[in-house]
């Protein structure tokens, strides 16, 4: 079966301390897993070295990849991994409305910016996730004036918005800390 992720013997270190050490896993195409420990863990290490935020400590020992490849371009991954965490939603709190935030996931980008081509369906999804969420009557709300708990739903929402498009690279995959 295709691997999604795959790490091997990744050693990360952040602030003088080896977050994570020689951690070796894969996650298979269309497989669920949960990754869970206390706080300080390596929990959120783990994800920003997917996202490339942090990167192993000895690069010519380690290997990670996405869909088999090493390589990646940061906004390939946004559009077609649907990642939320604490500091994605915080990075989305931007004067953008909820659905602003939620289209934006198709682009890989915060926001909608003028070279983006927003289709009628992009928006009918974007609708759709919202509604899944409850958070459809805040579609027109600027994410700064959300709770945090709304945030957060809107936040889903983005990381649900993209589940149908294809890549020729990559596939839609989500993942939640």
């Amino acid at each position: 079966m295709r691997k999604l992720i795959e790490f091997d013997n990744v050693s990360v270190e952040r602030e003088g301390t080896m977050a994570l050490r020689n951690v070796t896993f894969s996650i298979a195409a269309g497989e669920h897993v949960a990754i869970l420990g206390p706080n300080g863990g390596g929990k959120s290490t783990l994800l920003k070295t997917v996202t490339r935020e942090c990167y192993p400590r000895f690069p010519y020992q380690s290997h990670v990849r996405i869909w088999g490849d090493e390589v990646w371009t940061l906004f390939e991954l946004r559009a077609t991994l649907g990642i939320v965490t604490n500091d994605l939603v915080a990075t989305c709190t931007k004067p953008y409305s909820a659905m602003e935030t939620v289209l934006s996931a198709f682009f890989g980008s915060i926001g909608i910016w003028p070279n983006h081509h927003v289709t009628p369906e992009m928006e009918a999804k974007a609708r759709e996730v919202l509604e899944f969420f409850e958070v459809a009557h805040l579609s027109d709300r600027l994410m700064t004036e959300l709770s945090s708990g709304e945030a957060r739903r809107v936040g889903f929402a983005r990381a649900l918005a993209h589940e149908d498009r294809k890549s020729t690279r990559l596939n839609s995959s989500h993942i939640t800390i």
